[in-house]
């Protein structure tokens, strides 16, 4: 019995362990396996890279202070960061890759990058 391809169910030419017909039969078929997957890591990183462009965008310094409500104005996700750094003294700092925030008192953040 001669093998067919995954996609499109010609019959296969050639190695004995030929799953596709052609790069494109691979490819689609690939894409649509991994779809959902996909999507889900798409969207967390378009969220991340927005939260990391705002920060950048605001801590021109290195170093500066904003309010929540300016975070919040240029669409902030507060649910979206890369890692969470705690000082000795308690201090809670989450990341998004190189840029930093620390909630202050009053609605205020600290803006820091990471050298």
């Amino acid at each position: 019995m001669k093998k067919k391809c995954l996609e499109c169910e010609e019959p296969l030419n050639g190695r004995v362990d030929k799953k596709f017909c052609s790069d494109y039969c691979r490819n689609s078929y690939n894409n649509q396996v991994n779809k959902e997957s996909k999507n889900l890591i798409r969207n967390v990183n378009n969220r991340l890279r927005k939260n990391h462009r705002l920060l950048s965008d605001l801590n021109t310094t290195g170093k500066t202070k904003v309010t929540r409500t300016k975070l919040l104005d240029g669409n902030f996700d507060f649910n979206y960061y890369t890692s969470i750094y705690t000082t000795k003294t308690g201090n809670i700092y989450h990341y998004i890759y190189d840029q930093g925030y620390l909630a202050l008192e009053n609605e205020f953040y600290l803006l820091i990058k990471k050298e």
